[in-house]
């Protein structure tokens, strides 16, 4: 057996070193409990590789091919927040073509000492995924159940101006709206958002515009607004919890108000859509937090 090296000595020799430091619950050690401005890559790499999104229907599944690599211009990668380079993927996946709501809501967030501490919440039309959820937590501790939130700026993480990043494997994923794509899209806010993605639940993925009327697409197109808002007061302190102001710094900082947005705790709805016109449950990026939905209305697959 290897002799077990001291957690001293891993320690000294970072410091030694300038590398990033884990913690034995897998993560890097962070300490930040404040909500800082984000400072955005531009956008104006042409990404490596010829894009490639194959999207087909059957009567049981939604099939979507993808090399993850977006047309439009991405962010400088590796950069000082995020050290990977972006990479052709492979993937291919089986979403249901008929789904359902579940009993229950189902989170993304999956937080254990082994594996990746959520799922991707689904995949936009150009086979890039919808991403949200981060791997990087309070003092390194999964276990603590801080995790911190891509677009609240504690945690420098190199997005660039589509709230987008790299991971280790090389896959670019937006944490937040795709400007870029949108702009591809033609999203206008004086009608209703294009398709812009499929969830891992199989259900459409659309863009804040909407009609004010979920079962009348003639009635008034207006922005959709989450129904989350910040906690009020403080976070617990001690050793265990960061303590410091409920900012956004965390996911924990959000609280679901019913009936205080347009949408429910799945940030999305029932009603009519251009692609549905007879109905269906339809999710909605939004400006106000979560922008990307957190929680599926529906059975979901993994989407890695």
């Amino acid at each position: 057996m290897k002799p077990r090296t001291s957690r001293a000595i891993v320690l000294a020799l970072a410091a030694v070193l300038g590398v990033v430091v884990w913690s034995q619950a897998g993560g890097r050690r962070h300490t930040a409990t404040q909500k800082q401005p984000l400072s955005l890559v531009p956008a104006t790499e042409t990404p490596p590789g010829t894009p490639h999104s194959m999207i087909d229907h059957d009567h049981d599944h939604l099939h979507i091919e993808s090399n993850a690599i977006p047309e439009h211009q991405v962010g400088r990668f590796p950069n000082s927040g995020n050290p990977h380079r972006i990479r052709p993927q492979r993937y291919a996946f089986e979403l249901p073509s008929h789904p359902r709501p579940a009993e229950q809501t189902t989170s993304i967030y999956l937080a254990g000492r082994f594996g990746p501490p959520n799922i991707p919440f689904g995949v936009a039309v150009n086979g890039v995924l919808f991403d949200p959820g981060t791997a990087e937590f309070w003092q390194g501790d999964r276990n603590s159940g801080w995790n911190y939130e891509a677009l609240g700026g504690a945690v420098p993480l190199g997005l660039d101006e589509n709230f987008a990043h790299v991971q280790p494997q090389g896959s670019y994923h937006y944490h937040g709206i795709p400007h870029r794509l949108l702009k591809e899209l033609a999203l206008d806010s004086s009608k209703h958002s294009p398709l812009i993605g499929w969830a891992a639940d199989g259900f459409p993925i659309y863009c804040m515009y909407a009609p004010i009327d979920p079962e009348n697409l003639q009635s008034e197109v207006v922005q959709l607004r989450s129904s989350f808002r910040l906690k009020e007061g403080s976070r617990p302190g001690g050793k265990t919890h960061p303590g410091g102001t409920f900012d956004g710094t965390f996911f924990q900082d959000y609280a679901y108000a019913a009936g205080s947005g347009d949408l429910d705790e799945c940030n999305g709805r029932f009603g009519k859509t251009p692609e549905f016109p007879e109905g269906t449950y339809a999710y909605f990026l939004t400006e106000e937090w979560p922008v990307i939905p957190r929680s599926f209305r529906g059975r979901p697959v993994r989407l890695r």
